[in-house]
């Protein structure tokens, strides 16, 4: 490991023999700032020139997450960089080799899934300062956790110029304690230096005032509280004590590798009881064709979880005779988050925790394996944005057109970013504990921080039926509610859900939405039900009850279209076969899939072969290549469900099949 001994400078200059790189929108730009030497000045540059929402799977795509050696992962940074001849724009090894120091985009860097690779990819390929307009903010901690400096394209005009800059204009906008981490050289030193008494931690200013579910999580485990006692407010900087947390195969050998690094063959973990490791990411891996290449790193992977877990004794997650219990976060949920819990594990989707009532969200494996070690974390407390959920959702909509709607209006805004999403209001109450896990689920897709619903006898009878020995009276005493007068920095905003049409996210990106009614008449080739966000109980009902509705009609699947369904967990799938829904899905042409995240990441069943196929799918988000070559829409379990019927997207309407006979088969593909 790096950065221990003479980074970060308190002056800092570029250095003459070394170079920035510009990610430009014209990839003919970059190119020939790699091949031809170009170099490029950043007051030639305006921001519109720049790539915006440049996401984590483009700069390291999953395949280089297999590998969790420095060098290995900095040789494909960026392998997700395409241009329209799918043509990687910055080769192997190009990053690395190139001598830059410096690297540029636009607005929102980082976006997408949490992993870590996406900031190593750079920081082993040589770059210590990153500039961009904004940045995505599970990304921009990881870069902050490995020590590298960020700033804007202002600091980097004057860095270009010749000017020298104080470390100062590098921390400055952050926090005390993340000015700490930034001055340490990065989140392993400032943690070891805290146990080690050598950093006095700045006591929280804040007084006492009401606060949000976020705020109050927060102030509850705050290990540096201010003379009032336990108040925080947004943007505090604090460490706080965590519950629980899990990582999965696709992280846990780096966090194993890190804690040996820094802490020796003979490491602890704090609290394992609660700390879990997951085989959900790469079950079907060995199956997947265009993975044949990376076989032998995946068992590594694997085996290193297995080392890992039998060194701490952490919970045990990982498959038996091929077969995994299921999702992290789906059984996370059913077996262990309780109501106020702060949990942090290792992917994004850790947010789908929040329907427990419990502050949950993902970090990198560096953060991951510091806060397994000490028990505790960095913690900026997230500003906080309100959903005011009214009436009901009409019965051809789900809490996944509900998110969509969030998608394509406060996101697209930028209201949602890096905030904390409350769901509340009367209205909740009509929305399932499941269909509430939809709702936090895809806050990450919302560039939010995390989702939060408030408790209510839903929930606790939910839990109390997972939870032996405890009643929903019990449970309901420990739920979290937002105080009066509470402050939310990204209003208060309400939604009637009865105005919820049912949605799409066109093809790319998942902010980008429409209605269905808006679209032209668009045919598919695969409807694709499962992953974290839509394999869990209540969406398999739904799934059953349009697949009931069609066999009552004489319809099965639609010709030339092929319709997956995935279970998100055992418990899923034995509640499915108590139900008798196996039989009705295997009569109606559905292939069942056993646990696992499986088409989501582009790993099992259900992902594209050809761009010329079309995929309407129940996932959390469908950027370019990442459930195969294909386009994919995204869409609730029961316009997925509708859709593999008919053959073309459709939004569900109950009766639809009886007074619609017609079954379009989907349209040609190579």
């Amino acid at each position: 490991m790096e950065n221990k001994q003479n980074w970060p400078p308190q002056r800092v200059q570029l250095n003459s023999e070394k170079r920035v790189l510009f990610l430009t929108k014209d990839l003919d730009l970059i190119r020939k700032q790699l091949h031809e030497g170009l170099n490029l000045r950043m007051e030639d540059l305006s921001i519109d020139d720049l790539l915006d929402d440049i996401n984590t799977d483009v700069m390291t795509p999953a395949w280089v997450c297999f590998d969790h050696l420095p060098e290995e992962i900095a040789k494909n940074a960026y392998a997700g960089l395409v241009d329209a001849n799918g043509e990687r724009v910055i080769g192997s090894r190009e990053l690395m080799d190139g001598g830059f120091e410096a690297i540029v985009s636009g607005l929102r860097k980082g976006t997408g899934s949490s992993r870590e690779t996406a900031a190593q990819c750079e920081r082993w390929s040589g770059i210590r300062y990153v500039f961009a307009a904004s940045f995505a903010p599970i990304h921009e901690r990881n870069n902050l956790n490995l020590g590298q400096l960020m700033g804007d394209h202002e600091m980097l005009q004057r860095l270009q110029r010749g000017e020298e800059l104080d470390l100062q204009e590098f921390t400055q906008k952050y926090d005390a304690v993340t000015q700490l981490i930034i001055e340490s050289g990065g989140l392993f030193n400032f943690s070891r230096k805290v146990q080690e008494g050598k950093i006095d931690l700045p006591s929280n200013e804040t007084g006492k005032q009401p606060m949000t579910m976020a705020e109050k999580m927060v102030a509850a485990r705050m290990l540096n509280p201010g003379a009032d006692g336990a108040f925080v407010s947004a943007n505090d900087a604090v460490l706080a004590k965590v519950d629980a947390g899990f990582s999965h195969e696709f992280t846990t050998a780096q966090v194993h590798t890190f804690l040996q690094e820094e802490y020796g063959e003979d490491y602890r973990v704090e609290n394992a009881s609660k700390l879990a490791v997951f085989e959900d990411h790469l079950l079907y891996a060995d199956g997947v064709a265009r993975f044949a290449p990376f076989v032998e790193k995946i068992q590594t992977m694997r085996d290193l979880q297995r080392e890992f877990q039998m060194h701490t004794s952490v919970r045990d997650y990982q498959a038996r005779d091929g077969i995994s219990p299921g999702i992290c976060h789906q059984i996370a949920r059913e077996e262990f988050i309780e109501p106020g819990d702060f949990v942090q594990a290792t992917d994004s989707h850790t947010c789908m925790g929040g329907a427990s009532n419990a502050l949950a969200y993902g970090v990198g494996a560096t953060e991951y394996a510091a806060l397994a070690q000490s028990g505790f974390t960095f913690v900026r407390v997230p500003e906080s944005i309100r959903f005011e959920l009214k009436g009901e959702l009409s019965e051809s909509c789900t809490a996944k057109d509900v998110i969509l709607h969030i998608l394509n209006t406060f996101a697209k805004r930028e209201d949602t970013l890096n905030r904390s999403m409350e769901f509340g209001g009367p209205g909740l109450a009509n929305l399932s504990v499941d269909e509430r896990a939809t709702l936090c689920n895809m806050a990450t897709e919302c560039t939010a921080r995390t989702g939060i619903c408030e408790g209510d006898s839903a929930l606790a009878n939910w839990l109390a039926a997972r939870r032996p020995g405890k009643t929903a009276e019990e449970i309901a005493t420990t739920f979290i509610a937002p105080d009066e007068g509470a402050v939310y920095a990204g209003g208060v905003h309400t939604i009637e859900l009865a105005t919820i049409q049912p949605m799409v996210a066109e093809p790319g990106d998942p902010t980008y939405g429409n209605t269905i009614a808006a679209l032209p008449e668009t045919g598919i080739h695969i409807a694709y039900g499962g992953s974290c966000t839509a394999g869990k109980v209540d969406d398999f009902e739904l799934y059953a009850q349009v697949c009931n509705e069609a066999l009552q009609a004489g319809m099965k699947v639609a010709s030339g279209t092929s319709f997956f369904i995935q279970y998100g967990s055992k418990a899923v799938k034995d509640h499915a076969q108590e139900k008798g829904w196996i039989e009705l899905f295997e009569r109606a042409g559905v292939i069942l899939i056993e646990p696992g995240c499986g088409a989501c990441i582009g790993c099992g069943p259900g992902v594209s072969d050809h761009s010329d196929q079309v995929t309407v799918s129940a996932i959390n988000r469908n950027f370019a290549g990442r459930s195969g070559p294909g386009q994919v829409y995204l869409a609730s379990p029961l316009t997925v469900a509708a859709s593999a019927f008919t053959g073309k997207l459709t939004a569900y309407q109950r009766g639809m099949f009886s007074t619609d006979s017609s079954r379009p088969a989907a349209p040609s593909a190579s």
